[in-house]
């Protein structure tokens, strides 16, 4: 199973059609052993039911902690995020889980804002971890919920620390329709091309392909030879 945003090869773990709710649950859960099956259906269950209180921490959350212990680091990151869909987690749990988290945590957090929040007020999250240099954390920060949300120049910025930080442009969601047409980025591309072959270091792969969606077919046919 290869999630819409996540690059293949790129190191991140599968994070499926979580918003298809049973879907993705039995798809997940048929790729489980028997103990790590019952241990899945358990946690889902409880998050679905469990009523939180004011001031405590939910049971679910230690579910997220055990995840990649309970069903192997593999499917880690899915297992978390159908924790937090069946919890129905708001944006401020989802902002408390994020600031507390582990690594883990946050990207599960990351992948699950497009079907937990509809609005754009989660931008901050992904604003603190476009910050980090955290390659997996950055490639979960482009999804879908930065594809629909962004302004245009922070998302300009997030595709530019994705080429020099090495993560693969196939991790940005969305990417053929705000990189359509887009002058400023083309620009802001030409600019750092330029300079990575001023300092005779070599220019990113996946910046010729974002290159060309910026530009118009006739302008396409000036683009720079690709480098081999």
């Amino acid at each position: 199973m290869t999630p819409p945003h996540t690059a293949p090869g790129s190191g991140a773990p599968d994070v499926p059609t979580i918003a298809r709710g049973h879907e993705a649950r039995d798809g997940l859960r048929a790729s489980l052993p028997d103990a790590a099956r019952a241990w899945l259906d358990q946690a889902l269950d409880e998050a679905a039911a469990e009523q939180v209180e004011p001031g405590r921490v939910p049971g679910w959350e230690v579910r997220l902690a055990e995840a990649a212990r309970r069903c192997g680091t593999t499917h880690g990151d899915s297992v978390r995020v159908l924790i937090l869909i069946a919890a129905r987690a708001d944006t401020a749990v989802l902002t408390r889980v994020y600031r507390h988290g582990t690594a883990d945590e946050r990207r599960a957090v990351l992948h699950a804002l497009p079907h937990l929040v509809s609005g754009p007020e989660a931008v901050p999250l992904v604003e603190d971890a476009l910050r980090a240099n955290d390659p997996r954390l950055l490639a979960a920060a482009v999804g879908p919920y930065a594809a629909r949300h962004l302004a245009p120049h922070l998302w300009r910025h997030a595709l530019l620390k994705c080429l020099f930080t090495g993560v693969p442009v196939d991790a940005i969601a969305d990417l053929p329709r705000r990189a359509d047409g887009d002058a400023e980025l083309a620009r802001m591309l030409d600019d750092y091309a330029a300079e990575r072959d001023a300092a005779g270091r070599g220019v990113p792969e996946g910046l010729y392909r974002v290159l060309a969606l910026t530009r118009t077919a006739a302008d396409t046919a000036g683009l720079p030879a690709k480098e081999s």
